[in-house]
């Protein structure tokens, strides 16, 4: 997250997103703000060609709609993916947060809804829902956040979760028809709500046989609700001059993770037993260490794959290359996650997006997100 010295953020242009950020694995977010942080980091991200910057969100964390409000006044580009939870803000204010934000930096706002996927991470803010039911209001929370968006007039609701009475908006998003929505989630309730409400389709990193069978799963149910998705892909990039060395970075960051974690987890457990995303990126790791041609899955089986925690390990040219296959699959947006925040946003923005661009205008020159 941005704000907390730990996470990066990046995205690219038309026919390619590119977004990063990430805290290493096992290890704790620092709890205070760092304003001249925020500023710096933002910028570096800006000054490296990237188009947007995840701000994350945490039971304990400082603000997001704050911290991205903060990032956009000192820069002028750069996006930002803020992820929200339903249930601690009503969809209606929600709205308006979001499309008032959108204002301010002119169509530099996204929005992450993120259901969530710990009942003890959830309680923490006052939650009690069970995780189906926290899909359910997430799937009403969508409808709503679209159409106090995007409703000419008042409107009335009457759901599970929230009944609404001539609600309305005087701020609308500066996009059109509305701010997009990111959404993740491998669960059969999280994959029939983002299949319905998403507008990009969040993934973490499995193999590309993996990722291909989800794609066209969730392609699927989306056509059956008369709607098409686009999909990100999120992966840490861990990329040297050679492929050795590549490599030893990654044995490396693995002895740093192994040690962060020793005596919270066992090798092999779920950090998020609720999560089912979690609970694929450890079977893919007890089926093999490395799978495709460098997708490294080490650090997730270490770590209990508390979130983005599978790797490609390479060359920059090599890393790009196994990206662009991901590209070919389906995926047009990569959320690029490195072990050592600002060096790896400095040397992504140096070495690798301008060679995955090449790669991907080479490979499919006019498919655009």
């Amino acid at each position: 997250m941005i704000g907390a010295k730990r996470e990066a953020a990046s995205s690219s242009g038309a026919a390619l997103s590119v977004i990063g950020g990430g805290n290493d694995p096992g290890q704790s977010i620092p709890s205070g703000v760092d304003g001249d942080y925020i500023v710096e980091f933002a910028r570096l991200h800006e000054a490296s060609g990237f188009d947007m910057a995840p701000v994350g969100y945490a039971s304990s964390t400082a603000d997001g709609f704050l911290i991205a409000a903060h990032a956009a006044a000192h820069t002028t580009k750069l996006g930002y993916v803020i992820s929200h939870r339903p249930g601690f803000v009503s969809p209606t204010p929600a709205a308006r947060k979001a499309a008032t934000l959108d204002q301010l930096t002119s169509r530099r706002i996204v929005l992450h809804i993120i259901s969530g996927g710990s009942d003890e991470e959830q309680r923490k803010d006052g939650d009690w829902l069970e995780h189906d039911a926290r899909y359910r209001r997430t799937d009403e929370y969508m409808e709503i956040l679209r159409r106090t968006w995007t409703e000419p007039k008042p409107f009335d609701h009457v759901g599970e979760f929230y009944s609404l009475q001539g609600a309305h908006s005087d701020v609308r998003p500066f996009q059109t028809p509305h701010i997009p929505l990111f959404f993740g989630g491998a669960s059969e309730a999280a994959l029939e709500v983002g299949s319905k409400r998403a507008d990009v389709y969040a993934l973490w990193g499995e193999p590309l046989h993996a990722i291909r069978e989800q794609i066209a799963e969730i392609s699927r149910r989306a056509q059956d609700h008369g709607r098409r998705l686009s999909f990100s892909l999120s992966v840490r990039p861990i990329i040297g001059e050679t492929e050795k060395e590549a490599w030893d970075k990654a044995r490396e960051i693995l002895s740093n993770v192994e040690r962060n974690v020793t005596g919270t987890i066992k090798k092999g457990e779920s950090a998020r037993p609720q999560s089912v995303g979690s609970r694929r990126l450890l079977d893919f790791a007890a089926q093999s260490e490395v799978h495709d041609k460098r997708l490294w899955m080490s650090v997730a089986e270490a770590s209990g794959a508390p979130g983005s925690t599978s790797a490609l390990v390479g060359t920059a040219e090599q890393v790009a290359d196994s990206l662009a296959d991901y590209y070919d699959a389906g995926c047009t947006t990569f959320i690029i996650r490195g072990f050592d925040p600002l060096n790896d946003v400095a040397e992504y923005g140096r070495e690798l997006i301008p060679i995955l661009r090449e790669s991907v205008a080479r490979r499919r020159p006019s498919r655009v997100l």
